[in-house]
């Protein structure tokens, strides 16, 4: 028989108001608990916001087995929150919100509007009617002696709420001038939390460009490109940046570029700037009589080059005069990576709280009713849908965790204190 306490109203605070703190927050609330969203920047969801001024990638069209397949090494948790709330729910829930969806040529699916903000004032109303609380400006400090939650308040004020369950959801350390700046690291490693150093995730290679390439072509495409370092190739396109590059296809690399980086800070890759075409073809195109034009137009024409490839290409070095060794610069530019961008730059983090320090149900284990959930943890994914379908999945996750978590000591009559 269930007992009286186990429909009982809550307490709860939410601590992080981006979209895994908010999915928490309204899961929740809609099972009858009261809940307060705890957020230290003025305004909540502000990376969110950012995130759609491109046009909003909230997730993927593919297959699910594929899908889950983008979230690599031990991340078994973070695929199980994603079978549990995978596309088609995230779609159906921001169609409930009354943002239609689209997806796509490359199988994104994108809000019909293309930007974040209608999706978060309709988030917020809903919230606000299922009676969320939303208090701004408030800096998690840790937890007090008797397990309170601590904040800083505006005035150095502190701040000392008694809840029944907590769930963290403060995302990692890109782009730490929006809110989440891996504060939270000191705080769960005292409280006896596992945490794999936070390193950035879809971020830019820093290479040390020529004056010429840096200063001429900075903020120029290299489209329909094929990249490969460590051993695996992707195709898409990059941006050249004044220290080196950025853009899809580099951020879908970044793990492994990271891994061949290891302790020596040094590697390389080679870029494909024309993957749609043979070498041989290339070779024969690169065959034909120049006559009296430069090089540069001889490039342009021949192997249909923009001047800002054809730029790149001279970086290793003097152009190959033999067509043979000219396409294969082409087809196999090699280029020296000295690091990554950093932190300030990415778009996502990697490492955070470990898998292994969760409960199946996201509560960590050296602390009962603390729950984490979204970029927190120790996961990452390329862009393309796949770090906002499991920043909502496991937001999803952490607050069912919660309801798991009060009904069973509900029901083994324990007091929530």
């Amino acid at each position: 028989m269930v007992s009286a306490l186990t429909n009982a109203r809550r307490h709860i605070a939410v601590i992080g108001a981006g979209p895994a703190g908010l999915m928490a927050a309204e899961v929740l609330a809609e099972a009858g608990h009261a809940v307060t969203v705890y957020e230290r920047m003025p305004s909540p969801a502000r990376k969110f916001l950012i995130a759609g001024r491109g046009g909003l990638n909230l997730t993927h069209s593919e297959p699910l087995d594929l899908f889950l397949s983008r979230y690599g090494g031990n991340s078994a948790a973070i695929r199980k929150a994603v079978e549990d709330f995978p596309p088609e729910r995230l779609v159906a829930w921001a169609h409930g919100l009354g943002q239609e969806t689209f997806t796509g040529s490359s199988g994104r699916i994108f809000p019909r509007a293309m930007k974040s903000s209608p999706l978060l004032r309709a988030w917020l109303k809903r919230l606000e009617n299922l009676g969320v609380l939303l208090k701004t400006r408030h800096t998690w400090t840790g937890f007090a002696a008797n397990h309170d939650v601590v904040f800083a308040t505006p005035g150095a004020v502190s701040l000392h709420v008694a809840h029944d369950a907590v769930v963290l959801a403060l995302g990692g350390a890109s782009w730490p001038r929006l809110g989440s700046d891996g504060g939270w690291v000191s705080i769960l490693k005292t409280a006896g939390a596992g945490i794999t150093p936070l390193s950035p995730a879809n971020s830019g290679v820093l290479i040390e460009w020529s004056n010429i390439l840096a200063g001429r072509f900075a903020g120029q495409p290299l489209k329909r490109i094929a990249v490969t370092a460590g051993g695996v190739t992707r195709r898409g396109e990059a941006m050249i940046t004044r220290t080196g590059l950025e853009g899809g296809v580099i951020y879908a690399l970044s793990r492994d570029i990271r891994s061949a980086l290891g302790d020596t800070g040094c590697t390389s890759l080679t870029i494909d700037l024309k993957p749609g075409m043979s070498l041989e073809d290339l070779t024969g195109r690169l065959s034909r009589p120049r006559g009296a034009q430069p090089l540069t137009n001889f490039l342009r024409k021949a192997a249909s080059l923009e001047a800002a490839a054809i730029s790149l290409l001279r970086e290793p070095g003097p152009l190959p005069s033999q067509p043979a060794a000219l396409a294969g610069r082409i087809k196999a530019l090699p280029l020296t990576i000295i690091g990554v961008a950093g932190l300030d730059r990415a778009i996502s983090t990697a490492g955070g709280v470990q898998l292994t320090d969760l409960t199946e149900n996201f509560m960590l284990k050296p602390r009962p009713g603390v729950f984490v959930a979204g970029e927190m943890l120790d996961w990452e994914a390329p862009t393309g849908g796949y770090l906002l379908q499991a920043s909502f999945a496991t937001g999803h996750a952490a607050a069912k965790g919660v309801l798991d978590w009060l009904h069973r000591q509900s029901l083994s009559g324990e007091q929530l204190e």
